[in-house]
């Protein structure tokens, strides 16, 4: 079975690196002293500090793997081989709703990367996917889950 491969910059990449780096150099070891900690206070039965301190060693573990095996199944994009006004991968576009004067701006990331609190879509959103390839001055039709409306893309940067 072929693995999933994470679309992403490189700029992505390397935040995910360092993420990685934080769990591997300072929270495993943070667990992992804690851990230390719970154990001398004797019965580990109704130990809660131990408890706890075992179930985050667990889920730190767990990000790093994630982290591990999205670094190692990445596939770097690079958004200056399309035209500077084309929406892609690592681009910032600025969109209007046709008929009013709603704008919003997006950064489009790959999955891996998606954080809609600071305004960055995934590469595989409904909206990502309508607005890929097109370029500033085209209208779009948008499908979500509240119906479908059009944007027109007004500019298109390079997101740094």
């Amino acid at each position: 079975m072929a693995e999933k491969t994470y679309v992403m910059t490189l700029a992505e990449k390397k935040q995910l690196e360092a993420e990685l780096e934080e769990y591997k150099l300072v929270r495993r070891p943070e667990v992992v002293e804690r851990i230390k900690i719970a154990r001398s206070y004797g019965d580990l039965s109704e130990n809660s500090e131990y408890e706890a301190a075992k179930d985050e060693q667990a889920f730190v573990e767990g990000q790093i793997q994630i982290l591990e095996t999205k670094i190692r199944y990445a596939e770097i994009v690079d958004s200056d081989a399309v035209a500077n006004d084309e929406v892609a991968i690592g681009k910032t576009v600025v969109v209007q709703e046709v008929g009013t004067s709603d704008k919003d701006t997006y950064h489009i990331v790959g999955a891996a990367g998606a954080d809609i609190f600071s305004g960055k879509i995934s590469n595989e959103s409904p909206i990502a996917q309508a607005l890929i390839g097109k370029k500033v001055g085209d209208k779009v039709a948008i499908e979500s889950p509240a119906g479908s409306y059009s944007v027109e893309i007004l500019s298109v940067e390079k997101t740094s």
